[in-house]
């Protein structure tokens, strides 16, 4: 990581401390992704959880409970945590503002356990309601973290490291997947109808864990100096990221960043909507994250366990197969993370859009053909790989490290609040309507997907610019063409001073890149 960040040091010690604390910090983060993606694979074993449902129903009433009304209750358990996530995207704001997103994140950890401890202790209770509860709460939890964490990683990861930082999410929801995979396995905890609970009440391990190293490390420095005016802390808190002493340069970034918003109060989501100065930027964000829900790559896992038997694989072997796909996604996000900041959000972001579009007709066309042509399944498991790994190198977590750099720490809570809010409607929509459209279209209902992933690769590749290595008043400039037709009013236009304006355009020139125009952003002095 230093060798990233640029900034030379002669001090060994110095290094190796610098080296401790950002894997400290990676360690941290990701056991909160892990702790939230492991809660939802307990349900990829629905026999055990319908069994207990429908024999802790009977218990109560005394007369076991018809298919359809089974059906209704699955339902109501599998979705009520995409229903938690939406509460906790809506009320993020008011945490990530008065606690901060250190405070958040420590905070968030008494939702992990309580929804782990009520789903764990649900079948030993035999109440399904205490299941139904954990996992609303779980998924509030979910909410929060998906918001409060990308908020944090974004804030206090210099702009040279910014993207690869910010994979993290990614990377570790792909390890929780593997993991919660490898749990699953009939030899582990999935074999036996008794274990399911402790696969849930394992979520409580990695919110321990964060309990007892995230005290350790700093708040956000962005945040003390921008919200809480406290320079010494924020000082300090990007000495111990950057592990060097001189952070002149980066207070100086967030001190401008600051000046500019002297008369500006945060600003609420009813506020930030109205922002005709952001429009654009907030468009984006809404379609990039409609497009990572609603991409289908949840409905993959819909039809692999029957195409895996399609191509001759015993049923017993499926689980380890399976096992394929998770080292896969972790694979992909490593790449992800490793080449963010060579070639940027706007390559691997479009790509992967584009590429699980045409990976999603490829698949329809052989699962139409593979009752016609005995090699077929084969192919549809390689187009299975490559739609997973399209996905992970650059939809997978690149949307959470757009929200953070498309806005301005004034904003940045809300626009977070809007995007999860975005994220989690499409989430319930998709566990909603997919048993529908897999009912009607069959292996066609991938063509939908497909058509969704095109749309949003075609509107970023004309709306959204590179925002790799660039400040927020650089890439308000980027957008500055966009929203200057919305006739920004006075009062919103207090962007950029006269002095950035300048020396952003100095550099422009010095990397050889388009003029920008005096008349493409409004300057104060």
């Amino acid at each position: 990581q230093v060798s990233l960040l640029h900034t030379p040091n002669n001090n060994p010690s110095k290094t190796q401390n610098n080296n401790k604390i950002m894997l400290l910090m990676r360690l941290c983060f990701s056991l909160f992704i892990y702790l939230l993606i492991l809660i939802f694979f307990p349900l990829l074993l629905p026999q055990y959880i319908k069994v207990f449902l429908n024999e802790s129903w009977t218990a109560r009433f005394g007369t076991a409970m018809e298919t359809k009304s089974l059906t209704l209750l699955w339902s109501i358990t599998v979705s009520i945590f995409a229903i938690g996530g939406l509460v906790g995207a809506l009320i993020v704001s008011i945490p990530v503002k008065y606690l901060g997103r250190k405070g958040t994140l420590l905070a968030n950890n008494g939702f992990a356990i309580l929804g782990a401890l009520l789903t764990s202790l649900s079948k030993t209770a035999g109440s399904f309601e205490m299941l139904i509860l954990g996992r609303f709460i779980i998924g509030l939890d979910g909410g929060i973290a998906l918001s409060a964490l990308p908020m944090y990683l974004g804030e206090i990861s210099p702009k040279q490291i910014r993207g690869s930082i910010g994979q993290i999410t990614a990377i570790f929801i792909c390890c929780g997947v593997f993991s919660g995979q490898i749990l699953g396995l009939p030899e582990l905890l999935g074999g036996k109808e008794s274990t399911w609970p402790f696969l849930f009440g394992m979520n409580v391990v990695p919110a321990l864990v964060q309990l007892a190293i995230l005290p350790f490390l700093p708040e956000s420095p962005k945040y003390l100096l921008c919200e809480k005016n406290d320079y010494i802390k924020a000082q300090k808190g990007f000495q111990v990221f950057l592990g060097k002493e001189d952070v002149t340069k980066e207070m100086e970034e967030v001190q401008r960043e600051k000046r500019n918003q002297k008369n500006v109060n945060l600003v609420s989501v009813c506020k930030l909507l109205q922002k005709r100065s952001m429009r654009w930027q907030i468009i984006t964000v809404i379609v990039t994250m409609a497009s990572y829900q609603l991409c289908g790559l949840n409905a993959i896992w819909f039809y692999t366990s029957s195409i895996f038997k399609e191509a001759g694989i015993q049923e017993h072997q499926i689980p380890y197969i399976t096992l394929s796909t998770g080292g896969i996604e972790i694979l992909a996000s490593l790449v992800s993370s490793l080449t963010v900041e060579r070639l940027g959000r706007r390559p691997l972001l479009i790509g992967g859009f584009a590429f699980m579009a045409l990976f999603f007709g490829l698949l329809t066309v052989s699962l139409n053909l593979q009752n016609k042509v005995f090699w077929m399944p084969y192919l549809s498991i390689i187009f299975i790989i490559a739609v997973i790994a399209s996905f992970c190198i650059g939809p997978g977590g690149i949307p959470f490290i757009l929200t953070g750099e498309l806005f301005d720490q004034s904003c940045r809570a809300s626009a977070f609040m809007i995007g999860g809010t975005v994220s989690w409607l499409c989430n319930f929509a998709v566990g909603l309507l997919f048993p529908f459209i897999q009912s009607a279209l069959g292996s066609f209902c991938f063509l939908v997907f497909a058509g969704i992933a095109a749309a949003g690769a075609i509107y970023l590749h004309f709306l959204l610019p590179e925002t790799k290595n660039q400040t927020f008043a650089e890439i308000c400039l980027s957008f500055a063409k966009i929203n200057k037709k919305s006739h920004v009013s006075a009062e919103e236009t207090k962007t950029i001073t006269l002095s950035e304006f300048v020396e952003i355009s100095a550099s422009n020139v010095m990397n050889r890149k388009p003029n920008i125009e005096p008349d493409d952003v409004e300057c104060t002095v």
